[in-house]
């Protein structure tokens, strides 16, 4: 894991003031940050307290969160992608420490930061804008670009190495599952036959391959939408990550503490839920044993209200918050 602090030889006013709107930052310039004031608000900001953006990104939730603690205040934000480091390096300030790592380094970068209990956590999953709007990056079917897709560009196989040497087998479960396409199976087969003559290097190769294989759509997405989620969610194991990751936040977090969670599909939704779920059902006594709901042990959780989405606001002035739902729960006392 690499690891870049942000810290100053004296104390001094924290640079990120509640005035300072994140528009006018340089890391924001090209990314809307989804749900930015009812994420912020579901941790319910303590002043002195610790919190954790598991998802730097441009850094809108972070400064968000510091413009809100006091001088004692504390935040640890991650991201695993290169960009989203560089781009956190420029916020400068004696509160904020910023770790290179993927969602499962989340109990090492705490440890690493001297934190072992925090106020709340806040995962802002999926994509950020610059990721998608970067033709380099090869998220996107919109550019002709590498077919890359790692969220980390430091290290591990991009998806045209992938594409390369998965069986099709593999392929077409990985396009199921991950993309919940129908067509899954022939397309898995298109691209292995289309390999054997020529490698599929490109985001637009792949695209074309897939439109030619999906014979209907639902109306205003692209044909390639669901196989570049796939694979997108498979290289990077972003559904893995995630359910490593909660429970290590659960362990982190100080009864009263909040667990924050925006997701943009159903696939991350679903862990989440099911997360939330799990900790807040009450203890089922086993059978036989004649024990009062009293002496059970308590839920580790309590779902607080209901899902939040995007207003119909910040959908017409950001259509990607159009698919984002936030969860939020409070861990209990033991």
């Amino acid at each position: 894991m690499n690891r870049v602090e942000v810290s100053s030889p004296t104390p001094r006013a924290p640079s990120v003031s509640a005035a300072s709107a994140e528009s006018a930052s340089p890391m924001s310039e090209f990314h809307q940050t989804v749900l930015l004031d009812e994420a912020v608000e579901a941790l319910a900001i303590r002043p002195d307290g610790c919190y954790i953006d598991a998802t730097f990104g441009r850094g809108g939730h972070s400064r968000k969160i510091l413009s809100q603690l006091g001088p004692q205040g504390r935040l640890l934000s991650l991201d695993r992608d290169p960009q989203a480091i560089a781009a956190g390096g420029l916020l400068n300030d004696p509160r904020f420490t910023l770790a290179h790592t993927a969602f499962a380094g989340m109990a090492q970068a705490a440890a690493d930061a001297g934190i072992t209990q925090v106020d709340g956590v806040l995962f802002d999953l999926g994509l950020s804008s610059p990721q998608l709007d970067t033709a380099s990056r090869g998220f996107s079917f919109r550019f002709d670009a590498p077919l890359d897709m790692r969220m980390d560009t430091t290290r591990g196989q991009t998806a045209a190495a992938w594409l390369a040497e998965v069986d099709e087998k593999t392929l077409a479960e990985v396009i199921k599952d991950y993309g919940e396409e129908r067509f899954a199976v022939s397309i898995a087969k298109k691209i292995v036959v289309a390999r054997a003559e020529c490698p599929i290097t490109t985001t637009g190769e792949l695209a074309a391959l897939v439109r030619s294989c999906v014979r209907t759509r639902e109306p205003g997405q692209d044909a390639a939408t669901r196989t570049f989620q796939a694979v997108r969610i498979y290289l990077n194991q972003e559904l893995g990550q995630l359910a490593l990751t909660l429970p290590q936040a659960m362990d982190l977090l100080k009864p009263g503490g909040r667990l924050v969670v925006i997701s943009f599909h159903s696939l991350e939704d679903r862990v989440v839920k099911r997360f939330f779920q799990a900790g807040a059902k009450p203890v089922e006594p086993p059978k036989g044993v004649p024990l009062t709901a009293a002496q059970l042990p308590k839920p580790k959780l309590a779902v607080i209200g209901k899902p939040v989405k995007a207003t119909a606001a910040e959908v017409a002035a950001n259509p990607r918050s159009r698919s984002a739902i936030m969860r939020i729960a409070e861990k209990l006392a033991a």
